[in-house]
């Protein structure tokens, strides 16, 4: 991605910010009172609105302030986080994604900002009996000294609209610190050399001076140190970053060097699938180069086709490891879904993950989302079964569902299981005699006959719903798995639960093969 296209860069981070702000409200719908959560949701929600405005997207900027306005509440103690709150920003998480494609629907967002309106009236409000403030007795104000890390301008991070915010927090004295510019020579245009240093007079929160920085905190190097009253016996301390400095001063300090993440570049994925296709034609040269060498005598042809077959090895093997993401990037789109499913069908739904670090190649990653989507919607509407069932069956209440992956060679294997009712398989017999797939009373295993609930418009359900019934779900599933060169299989005990097993391969990129020939045929065998 250029960094000549901001647009472009600020609308991949914003999607990453809401993915994130997604996941924490999932977590917080689990506890709701975990502060950590409710302020990574407030931060994310600020950053959001931060960057909108900065990029001229007023209408997310005006609909998100809304939103971090209700977590600023949650936070601060006025109201309490409940289910409901997270429903409606989850609600309101999709309306900013459609802002931010341009495609949103104004009405929808009225009825969210009115949904919302409605859950903070609901939630209990407990203020704070002694609230505290980090405004000690006697202070007189803050010595304050920032400095942005070098590159953060270039993504958007103004420095003076930080000084103009805190401005408006009281009398300031500022001070340019320039200690760090570079000799001329040196010097990259796009980065910020320059530091200040503030007097802020008066009885101003900590809060309210971390707030102004909270959309930068990841690029910021912060000092924060009160000033006491002066007098007499106490001596005005010194700036931070001096010598005399307590140590407990400097505990709001955020050390760059030590915090800096690694360094990446996010590249389209349209440029990785060109270079792996130039890969892919590179191997196929090398491997005609090295049947030409073979038949020849000439010593010096043998070693290059050698030392080219080595490279081109190195090489694939770099770029395919460059195409391999975690599964858990797929297996934490599902965490929504199984939220949603639960208010849907009025189920209690856990979804636990297993083996989120196993890497597959992101293109089987992408078509491994709707077959995955289909199994899921399948586990919560057929097999968990109703709170009722559970119960009078000795079951936990709270169904589960489990998604785990791991490999196994060159294959990953994927399963999606449920703890419900497993599939009854006399009810699938007599469906399939019933519409003509087999014939009364043929001679069939159980693991065959749950195969016929892949057939084209199988379906045991007595009713179709928003979720299943059509028969057309579990059919996708099979053609997609055999698309990618995978398969699945399906084990099921009656009143234990079901999993479906997928097994894909690592990569569609490049697959090793022999070379045989038979006769004057040739044929590669995978």
């Amino acid at each position: 991605m250029s960094v000549d296209d901001p647009i472009a860069a600020f609308l991949a981070e914003a999607f990453d910010v809401l993915d994130t702000v997604e996941s924490a409200l999932l977590d917080l719908g689990e506890r709701l009172d975990d502060m950590a959560v409710i302020n990574a949701v407030f931060r994310g929600l600020h950053t959001v609105k931060g960057s909108g405005a900065m990029f001229g997207f007023d209408a997310l900027a005006q609909f998100t302030h809304h939103c971090e306005s209700a977590f600023d509440k949650v936070r601060k103690g006025e109201v309490h986080a409940t289910e409901q709150l997270v429903t409606v920003i989850l609600a309101a998480c999709d309306h900013m994604r459609s802002l931010l494609r341009g495609d949103a629907d104004p009405q929808t967002g009225a009825d969210i900002l009115a949904r919302l309106a409605q859950a903070l009236n609901h939630t209990p409000i407990e203020l704070i009996a002694s609230p505290v403030v980090a405004i000690e007795s006697g202070q007189a104000g803050w010595h304050v000294r920032f400095r942005i890390a070098p590159e953060a301008m270039a993504r958007g991070i103004n420095p003076l609209a930080l000084l103009a915010e805190m401005r408006e927090l009281g009398p300031c004295q500022i001070t340019a610190l320039d200690d760090a510019i570079p000799a001329l020579t040196e010097l990259n245009p796009n980065h910020c050399y320059i530091g200040w240093d503030i007097t802020l007079t008066g009885a101003v929160a900590k809060d309210a001076i971390e707030d102004v920085f909270l959309f930068v905190m990841d690029d910021l190097e912060l000092d924060l140190v009160p000033i006491p009253a002066v007098n007499a016996a106490t001596p005005e301390p010194e700036r931070p970053g001096t010598a005399a400095a307590p140590a407990q001063e400097n505990d709001h300090r955020t050390d760059l060097s030590r915090t800096a993440p690694a360094e990446t570049v996010r590249v389209p994925a349209d440029r990785l699938d060109a270079v792996m296709n130039r890969v892919g034609e590179l191997v196929i040269a090398q491997s005609r180069l090295s049947q030409i060498a073979g038949h020849s005598d000439n010593i010096a042809l043998r070693a290059v086709s050698e030392e080219i077959e080595r490279l081109s090895s190195e090489l694939r093997t770099t770029m395919m490891v460059l195409r391999m993401v975690p599964v858990g990037q797929l297996f934490n789109r599902f965490r929504r879904l199984v939220h949603d499913l639960a208010l849907e069908t009025g189920k209690e739904i856990s979804l636990v993950v297993e083996g989120e670090s196993t890497e597959i190649d992101k293109t089987v990653i992408e078509r491994l989302f709707d077959p995955i989507v289909h199994l899921v919607r399948n586990c919560c509407d057929h097999g968990l079964g109703d709170p009722e069932y559970r119960i009078s069956v000795n079951k936990n209440p709270i169904g589960t569902i489990r998604l785990s992956a791991h490999q196994t060679g060159g294959q990953v294997e994927i399963t999606v299981a449920d703890d419900g009712r497993g599939i009854n398989v006399e009810r699938v017999r007599a469906k399939a005699e019933a519409s003509g797939l087999i014939e009364p009373g043929a001679v069939m295993t159980d693991a065959e006959v749950i195969q016929l609930i892949f057939h084209p418009g199988f379906s045991t359900a007595e009713k179709v719903t928003s979720l299943s019934g059509r028969g057309v779900g579990m059919d996708v599933v099979k053609r997609t798995i055999e698309d990618l060169r995978g398969t699945i299989g399906v084990t099921s005990v009656a009143g234990k639960g079901t999993a479906f097993t997928l097994r894909i391969p690592l990569t569609l990129a490049i697959i090793e093969g022999l070379l045989v020939r038979v006769g004057d045929g040739r044929y590669v065998l995978p």
